[in-house]
């Protein structure tokens, strides 16, 4: 979330940002011109209501304290048409208060729906079409047969089984099972002990489901509530007799996580740490839910994109001064479980109509998949400043002891469990329709360097 007074002071800068994630096209100018225009308004209008407000305020409490001394002086007179005033103005200040309330609610509605600052490094885009190689590794590998995607390969092991999970709970789910959901739970595992025993992540084990203020706080409410899965408690005391057309369910309702980002930057919410506590690295790996909302018609076969997943996720709390230094540091671990898996992939800088809503700036990791012919998105790494800080209030203490100042937020993936799992299948497969063991795994597959199909 922006700060208000930076916008009331340098309006042109909010308008500039919004311009570059549009391109800057005539239409997105306009229309951050007029965005710009009506929060400065409701912001006057906010001030306005506050300073008459906090008027009001004094002038009750000192109109109630010439009442006394009317009454010492027997000035009845005074006394009656001084609590007349009282009361007129106890009368006006919760209407005022209501008004205030209101206007505070329509602005932080719109600050709430407007996405980050692009930095100044970020190149200028409409699209994926515009985004900036930075840098590759490997050379994607050569096979004596026509490679197959990776649910030809995993169905062909009869280990991946879309069909019986269709029947369990609808499209965009699988069932792995044997060596591949082994293999799967290895990918995971190595993660994090690369990330914990390397990098010097600390390892979390998060909740699952989330209030609304932490959803909020990462940015995934209000704006991507339709990508979201929300739960409830019990069935608020509907009887449950079988499938049914509707279920009344109670209000205390909790959000499955999209990504472990939203508990783990949500643990330094509503608090001031120390700047010696920074920069503070967590980790998790986690299954990720995601309603897919804005994803009809793509990716509908395979493990691409699916309602639950499991991802490792790498999370960073710094100061602004080394928020840039972190993200390339972030980067380079989650590059670096790829090159130990011997996977080629390269890294794109995201243009400014390509860049998620709460980042400053965003790095994706694309591996390569032999049986797509194509790189395909494995990882993504982005700074937020103190864009999420805000809607969290989470702020440190400079050790120089100025005032709390907002902490930076940076996330990434560290990686993609399931599309690894993807790029291991397609690079790692056999002729045979067998799939070697990549070399960093084999610790984690008790002695199986070859998956083959079952009997």
């Amino acid at each position: 979330m922006h700060d208000i007074k930076w916008i009331r002071d340098e309006p042109a800068g909010l308008i500039d940002a919004l311009a570059r994630r549009g391109n800057r096209s005539d239409e997105a100018k306009a229309a951050a011109e007029a965005l710009v225009a009506r929060l400065r308004g409701l912001d006057n209008r906010r001030r306005e209501l506050l300073t008459n407000l906090e008027n009001k305020l004094a002038r009750r409490n000192s109109a109630s304290r010439e009442i006394g001394q009317a009454k010492a002086k027997k000035d009845a007179v005074e006394a009656e048409r001084l609590m007349r005033e009282v009361a007129n103005l106890k009368a006006d200040i919760p209407t005022l208060e209501a008004e205030v309330k209101e206007v505070e609610k329509s602005l932080d509605r719109e600050l709430a729906a407007i996405p980050n600052a692009p930095l100044a490094d970020v190149p200028q885009g409409a699209d994926e079409h515009d985004n900036a190689e930075k840098s590759r590794f490997g050379t994607p590998r050569t096979y004596a047969f026509a490679p197959k995607q990776h649910f030809e390969v995993g169905e062909g092991l009869g280990q991946m089984d879309f069909e019986t999970a269709a029947k369990l709970s609808g499209a965009r789910f699988v069932v792995n099972k044997g060596p591949l959901a082994r293999l799967e739970r290895a990918l995971g595992q190595f993660f994090l002990d690369v990330h914990t025993g390397e990098h010097g992540y600390m390892e979390v084990n998060p909740p699952l489901m989330v209030r609304d203020d932490a959803m909020f706080g990462t940015a995934q409410l209000p704006k991507f509530q339709n990508d979201q899965f929300l739960t409830a408690r019990g069935l608020g005391g509907a009887d449950w007799g079988g499938p049914i057309d509707s279920v009344i369910f109670d209000d205390n309702a909790l959000w499955l996580i999209p990504t472990a980002e939203v508990p783990l930057t949500n643990l330094v919410r509503e608090s001031i740490l120390s700047e010696e506590e920074l920069p503070m690295r967590l980790t998790a790996c986690t299954p990720c839910f995601r309603a897919e909302a804005g994803a009809a018609g793509r990716d509908t076969r395979g493990m691409i994109r699916q309602h639950q997943f499991t991802k490792v996720e790498l999370v960073s709390i710094t100061t602004p001064e080394k928020s840039a230094e972190e993200h390339e540091r972030m980067l380079a671990c989650a590059e670096a479980v790829l090159k130990k898996l011997d996977l080629a992939y390269r890294v794109v800088t995201l243009c400014t109509g390509d860049m998620g809503f709460a980042s400053q700036k965003t790095y994706d990791i694309e591996v390569w998949l032999p049986g797509q012919n194509a790189y395909r998105e494995i990882s993504s790494c982005s700074v937020c400043g103190d864009f999420q800080a805000r809607r969290m209030n989470a702020r440190y203490r400079p050790a120089e002891g100025k005032g709390p100042r907002y902490v930076h937020t940076l996330n990434g993936s560290g990686v993609a469990v399931g599309r690894a799992l993807v790029a291991v299948l397609e690079t790692y497969q056999q002729e045979n329709g067998s799939v070697a063991v990549p070399e960093a795994l084999l610790p984690y597959m008790g002695g199986l360097k070859m998956i083959e199909k079952l009997k």
